[in-house]
């Protein structure tokens, strides 16, 4: 499964004060909101956005098992970032039951390709080869 991905833009700096929300040397929020604009037009809806201390989380409507993606600005080169799906994993125990998460997790990463490969700002997409691959 592709769950996460680095890229490089120059599009996404950081808002006056944002270090301050989650840890310096991190932002996102500018990315955060990108993400929230775009994945409407694949068929996501979000529910939320918010700081977390490594970056911002976007928070997806998925009735089936809490979906989201975290994202932000990686330490060193101001233009380099990173996203990643949670959860992360095939399989997940939610009330001693397991659910497949691969369908919702394919349909995420498919969408985030298409939205980081689509915008011309956006280059060096890279997605991270999974743990268990």
């Amino acid at each position: 499964m592709k769950t996460q991905v680095k890229f490089r833009s120059n599009k996404f700096p950081p808002y006056d004060g944002e270090e301050e929300q989650i840890n310096p040397g991190l932002w996102g929020k500018r990315l955060a909101e990108f993400l929230r604009d775009n994945l409407s037009q694949q068929g996501f809806k979000v529910v939320n956005i918010g700081a977390e201390d490594w970056g911002w989380m976007v928070e997806l409507e998925n009735e089936s098992f809490p979906l989201w993606i975290g994202c932000g600005h990686q330490q060193g080169d101001e233009d380099k970032f990173l996203c990643f799906i949670e959860p992360a994993k095939p399989v997940i125990m939610k009330w001693f039951k397991k659910i497949n998460t691969t369908k919702q997790i394919g349909r995420l990463s498919e969408a985030l390709s298409k939205i980081l490969e689509s915008d011309p700002d956006i280059r060096d997409v890279h997605w991270l080869p999974d743990a268990a691959d």
